[in-house]
């Protein structure tokens, strides 16, 4: 990672106003927005602003603990004075972690088994990952039916879209997905597993591991370049 995506600077703007973060890679973007800050994303910058509507108490709370938040975890935050604060916040995992976790799965998975086992964590029908997504949607749907703007009702027609039409093409194509690998029951082909065992017919006692040396690949070697011609004698 370069040392340019662990710096940021959060300071008011001094033409807006605006107490803005700039600079950091994903992790401190996502820092921030767990913080309360708004991500903004321009044609040529991407920066984080605070909410509109908060008092100078508040934006100063919040910018406060974003810095030691972002701190907590080694990034080289320059700051406004009535930002700097001693305190290191301690940063957990959020929930989109475990799911993570489940991608980790598959990358290190060598059967067909292992994969859908990961991905019954997504598909399943009750309590998986895009079941719940389903009822967030539906909740914030209902949230901005009870609003009652124009804009509101249009949002929530909008979820209502993409949780009927969109999350449920993805639900029904990756439970196809998963029901596919279960059935198969196949090693993958590239992946192995590696004891570090020797096994008891091994010769060579001082081996790391009792997994067979790679195939040798044998090469023809290429015939030497042809010798010129002599040259003609001239006459």
């Amino acid at each position: 990672m370069a040392l340019a995506d662990r710096y940021l600077t959060l300071q008011r703007d001094v033409h807006s106003g605006e107490v803005l973060a700039r600079g950091g890679d994903p992790e401190a973007h996502s820092i921030l927005e767990r913080t309360g800050f708004v991500p903004v994303v321009r044609v040529h910058e991407h920066y984080h602003r605070l909410p509109t509507g908060l008092d100078e108490a508040e934006e100063e709370r919040l910018a406060t603990r974003a810095v030691a938040r972002l701190r907590a975890v080694r990034y080289d935050v320059d700051c406004d004075t009535a930002f700097e604060t001693e305190l290191r916040e301690a940063h957990y995992l959020p929930l989109g972690a475990l799911v993570a976790h489940q991608a980790e799965r598959i990358r290190q998975a060598t059967t067909t088994e292992e994969v859908a086992d990961a991905l019954t964590e997504l598909t399943a029908a009750h309590d998986g990952v895009l079941a719940a997504l389903d009822d967030v949607l539906a909740a914030t749907t209902d949230f901005h039916l009870g609003l009652g703007g124009a804009a509101d009702i249009a949002t929530a027609g909008r979820l209502r879209y993409l949780a009927e039409e969109r999350l449920n093409v993805i639900r029904a194509d990756l439970a196809g997905v998963r029901a596919d690998l279960a059935d198969r029951h196949e090693p993958h082909p590239q992946r192995s597993v590696c004891s570090s065992e020797v096994g008891p017919h091994e010769r060579e006692a001082s081996a790391v591991c009792g997994c067979p040396p790679p195939p040798r690949t044998t090469t023809t070697p290429s015939p030497p370049p042809a010798l010129p011609a002599p040259a003609g004698r001239r006459r």
